[in-house]
């Protein structure tokens, strides 16, 4: 998953020479690096959630991109050109940076993670910015936008930018099965982890009736918990609903049951063990 997340966001950047820069230099900076490891052990090892850390951040990157890819190329703006505050390459900067960053706050606490985020991603963003950006009120304000994404990924604050609406999609778009299975695993058995074990393909592809179509496979009909609770609030009322249409269908055809992924539970202490 993170080679694939790697060469969708080269794949997309690769016109774009002012985010492909950040994009080098995040990857190889020790603090960003520090940044995705601890937030993994704290909402992995430490709270038995799902992976939070760089595989998570960098498939967000990826399937934003590829949503403001294709918004793109149908002739959709982002906030930061309609705005002409920045041009297309800035506008994939901002949604890179914000992919890459948004979860950076689960390392202080799962609770504000958001909040978390913001703060520190300021002197991370005010040591690489400078790299790119040779005015100081230009770079700046792609900050600003940029810690507007972190923020405003969480479903409950409401997105005032499309780049931040791309984040929070983003973010619902990684709930495929690979994501849940090491919370399941350690115990953590409940309708999210099983609902995202149901979860088999999540592909950002362009639509048939909007630009940006999220196409997803299930081995179950649980998965549809997993799209309304992580994906649906994200696109619901935001500045991007009038643009991506989501079409989710249950595979294999056969046998023509549901594939069952937890065939029986057992209450051992406090937590439920599969069988």
């Amino acid at each position: 998953m993170k080679k694939e997340a790697e060469k969708d966001i080269n794949e997309c950047l690769a016109e774009k020479p002012k985010a492909m820069k950040l994009w080098r230099l995040m990857q190889k900076d020790a603090e960003v690096n520090a940044d995705w490891d601890m937030s993994n052990y704290i909402a992995v090892a430490r709270l038995g959630f799902n992976d939070h850390g760089e595989i998570h951040m960098k498939i967000v990157a990826a399937n934003a991109l590829k949503m403001l890819k294709l918004l793109s190329e149908n002739g959709v703006q982002g906030d930061l050109v309609k705005l002409r505050a920045g041009d297309s390459d800035d506008d994939f900067l901002v949604v890179l940076a914000g992919g890459l960053l948004h979860d950076i706050g689960n390392q202080v606490h799962r609770e504000g993670h958001n909040v978390h985020g913001v703060y520190l991603a300021i002197p991370l963003l005010n040591r690489l910015l400078p790299e790119i950006y040779r005015d100081p009120e230009v770079m700046y304000e792609i900050r600003g936008h940029i810690l507007h994404c972190i923020y405003s990924h969480e479903f409950e604050v409401k997105d005032l930018t499309s780049e931040s609406a791309l984040i929070g999609i983003g973010d619902g778009t990684d709930m495929t099965k690979g994501r849940g299975r090491l919370a399941f695993d350690s115990g953590n058995i409940n309708i999210h982890t099983v609902s995202a074990l149901s979860i088999e393909d999540v592909h950002i592809v362009k639509g048939e009736d909007r630009p940006v179509r999220i196409h997803i496979k299930m081995s179950n009909s649980a998965g549809i918990f997993q799209i309304q609770e992580t994906l649906f609030k994200k696109i619901i009322g935001g500045p991007l609903e009038p643009y991506v249409e989501v079409v989710a269908e249950s595979k294999p055809d056969e046998p023509g049951v549901d594939q069952r992924i937890v065939h029986q539970v057992v209450l051992i202490g406090n937590k439920f063990k599969a069988l």
